[in-house]
């Protein structure tokens, strides 16, 4: 890997120092701060094909608008008609298995989310998102210390997404090991439309969506109401959620904009059925951990946000100003045991009021008249979250007896504040410079109003880095497009892991502390013959000290450490080729070694001070290779996508001693569609097939699971059924 690194950088710099921009191919793309404009939906044909790409794909992923060559990250993108085309719009899976570099492991578990990881980053993550910051239109999703949940995050009511793979903390702060971002769909008639959808499927998969949107004048917006219900194919896993979110886009002139942006989202049911063990596993798969069932494992939530943005500009100065909120309450029996004395149906009972706010506010500004002097951008980000957190002791997921007393009382607060700092500049026609820096504080602090235990737990911690970010992109011809970029990111423990103390007391643990990564990165990417063939390419070393690890779960609690250092390299590579207009190939690959370099652990079966020495042990619950195969056929509105996707053996827990097995012939997935009208109706019939080859396949782990139970079970051959419908109220 070193040897594949030390000719990548040779590489560019060989370029840099012998190739000339061919005349006629520059990239001159500079920032524009127009108003978004949003086409209507039946205003382009969605599945045409253009021979020649007359402009460069422009993302916003790195906090700016910048056209894609520019770019010295590794990014990925997936517009509407991926999002949506013949899919269920369930989970992120969906929108992200062809992005290389990004595994989505589905526990097919509504109470504890899909497991995000971003070239290893998030991996550890055994409830909602960790590692990984979220934007939905550019407004952060994540909290302060760096945990997001996807609640709120509805993909029938998205139009794109964009994924930044890699260290990228000198932009967004903590927890930013890699960046996913969120844009609503706004496409919308003028000036109303209403569609409505929905989809039934196998173990009682339901889900119902009723979108209305409209123009007129100088504003656009888009209402997105749904529900999502299923019985779960395993036992003791059916959930319901109900989501609602609007947008709502107003231009002051031709320099200033408005978004508005709010959601509610609730899940006032999802059982937990827990891992299994390899032996519950071979005997039944679609059987529950019988801790979870005795003792009522589940979540019940409720979350809102809300957001206003405004931005305007010219091409010599820009701003944008961001305010938000966020309230969240979760109730959430766990199968984890209480203090002795215990029975077999006594549990836990957690529960969290939160509420977050958040502002951020940046410039950017031309350098002088002279376009090569570049662009300086500054800025800050603050960001409060206060949670109420109880614990209580239960009954088979309630609190009805008199035994069932309080444990655990505390409020928590996490205050940040992030200025930053970048500067992106054209020191040649054919190069980008990017740099940047940034200076994160941090401040835990929690106050313990729990008395029974004699002990008053509370206290602070304060955590601060540097972090920054050094990239030249190089644009010689649109078929090559080398960069190479050095990067760090900041990640604190969060407030949930900081509560798993081993000793079972209050507080925070005082032993856990944050972890740094700094990542070195060459890659290319390139278009050949226009559209036709589109490719990327990404080598990368990521090297973290103090690296947060879940070190053992029990009955749904985890424990975390700093294990040392880890180390993550690999490569990547997706490619798309038109071969036909109506014939789209697609392939994304990953390779990549995600081990511990140090990690010394207290021996498991030797007396103490005795330690068990794991270096060289590779991350659990990422696979060391994943390749994502797919074809897409369209013809006269008819679309049929085929996915095919193939995951090659992981460890369960750190040791290694739990080896999961590799997912065989892989998860063959098929999409059927056709779009056309029907008098003043457009209308989308659509069915689709997974795991057609009805494979046994484990879709996600709970690392280092106690008793061996770690393993996520995936269906087998399912089908859902759908249909769509739209229609413009008035034209």
């Amino acid at each position: 890997m070193q040897r594949a690194v030390r000719h990548g950088v040779g590489a560019v710099l060989a370029l840099i120092t012998l190739v000339a921009p061919a005349e006629g191919q520059l990239d001159t793309t500079r920032r524009t701060t127009a108003p978004r404009v949003t086409v209507p939906r039946d205003a382009v044909p969605r599945d045409s094909v253009r021979a020649q790409v007359i402009a460069p794909v422009q993302v916003t992923v790195t906090g700016r608008s910048q056209a894609l060559p520019r770019v010295p990250w590794a990014v990925g993108t997936q517009e509407l008609r991926d999002l949506r085309r013949g899919q269920a719009t369930i989970g992120v899976d969906e929108a992200l298995a062809n992005i290389p570099g990004v595994v989505i492991a589905n526990r097919y578990n509504a109470a504890v989310d899909q497991r995000l990881s971003i070239r290893g980053a998030g991996s550890r993550a055994n409830f909602g998102v960790r590692g990984v910051k979220v934007l939905l239109d550019g407004i952060p999703q994540s909290l302060p210390d760096g945990q997001s949940q996807l609640t709120n995050i509805d993909l029938a009511a998205i139009g794109r997404v964009e994924v930044l793979r890699g260290s990228a903390s000198a932009l967004y702060g903590n927890g930013s090991g890699g960046v996913l971002s969120f844009t609503t769909d706004l496409s919308a008639p003028d000036p109303l439309g209403v569609t409505a959808r929905s989809l039934q499927g196998s173990f009682g998969l339901r889900k119902s969506q009723l979108r209305l949107s409209g123009r007129g004048g100088a504003t656009v917006g888009a209402l997105s109401l749904s529900r999502t219900s299923s019985d779960g194919f395993r036992q003791h896993s059916a959930f319901v959620t109900d989501q609602l979110s609007l947008a709502l886009d107003r231009s002051f002139g031709a320099d200033r904009v408005l978004e508005l942006r709010s959601g509610l989202a609730q899940t006032p049911t999802a059982f937990n059925p827990g891992a299994l063990t390899l032996t519950e596993y071979a005997l039944n798969p679609d059987t529950a951990a019988l801790a979870n069932v005795r003792r009522g494992a589940r979540r019940a939530i409720a979350q809102r946000h809300l957001s206003a943005r405004m931005r305007g500009g010219d091409a010599q100065r820009s701003w944008s100003v961001s305010i938000y909120g966020q309230g969240r309450t979760v109730d959430n029996p766990l199968a984890t045991p209480p203090p002795a004395p215990a029975g077999p149906t006594n549990g836990i009972y957690s529960t969290i009021d939160r509420a977050v706010t958040g502002a951020r506010a940046e410039l950017t500004r031309s350098l002088g008249a002279r376009a090569r002097l570049g662009q300086l951008t500054s800025g800050v980000d603050v960001q409060r979250s206060r949670d109420w957190r109880r614990n209580w002791r239960s009954t088979a997921g309630a609190r009805d007896l008199p035994t069932d007393t309080l444990l655990l009382e505390q409020r928590e607060i996490v205050t940040s504040v992030g200025p930053f700092v970048q500067w992106l500049i054209d020191p040649r026609d054919w190069m980008t410079v990017s740099a940047g820096g940034r200076l994160d504080h941090l401040t835990f602090a929690v106050d313990d109003r729990f008395s029974g235990d004699g002990d008053d737990d509370s206290g602070r911690r304060a955590m601060q880095a540097w972090s920054g970010h050094l990239g030249v992109v190089l644009r010689p011809h649109p078929a090559v497009s080398p960069y190479l970029n050095w990067s760090t990111a900041f990640e604190t423990p969060t407030t949930t892991e900081l509560n798993a103390r081993p000793d079972g007391l209050g507080g925070f643990n005082p032993e856990l502390g944050p972890q740094q990564t700094s990542t070195v990165e060459v890659g290319v990417r390139g278009a050949v013959g226009g559209s036709r063939l589109r490719y990327e390419v990404a080598l990368f070393d990521a090297r973290a000290r103090d690296a947060i690890v879940q070190y053992l779960e029990t009955n749904g609690r985890a424990f975390f450490r700093n294990a040392g250092r880890t180390r993550s390299r690999g490569a990547e590579g997706g490619v798309t080729l038109v071969v036909h207009p109506a014939v789209e190939l697609r392939t994304a690959w990953t390779r990549a070694e995600y081990t511990f370099a140090t990690y010394r652990v207290p021996s498991a079966t030797r007396p103490a001070p005795a330690l068990d020495t794991l270096d060289g042990n590779r991350l659990a619950g990422v696979p060391r290779t994943s390749v994502r195969l797919g074809a897409r056929l369209t013809h006269r509105g008819f679309a049929l996508d085929a996915d095919h996707t193939l995951q090659s053996a992981l460890w369960g827990n750190d040791a290694n001693t739990v080896r999961v097995p590799g997912w065989g012939r892989g998860l063959l997935q098929l999409r059927a569609s056709w779009r056309g009208r029907i008098g003043a109706q457009e209308i989308e019939p659509f069915a689709a097939v997974q795991n057609l080859l009805e494979q046994r396949l484990i879709g996600a782990i709970t690392l280092n699971g106690a008793f061996g139970r770690v393993l996520e079970p995936a269906p087998r051959r399912n089908l859902y059924l759908g249909l769509e419908i739209g229609r413009a109220l008035r034209r």
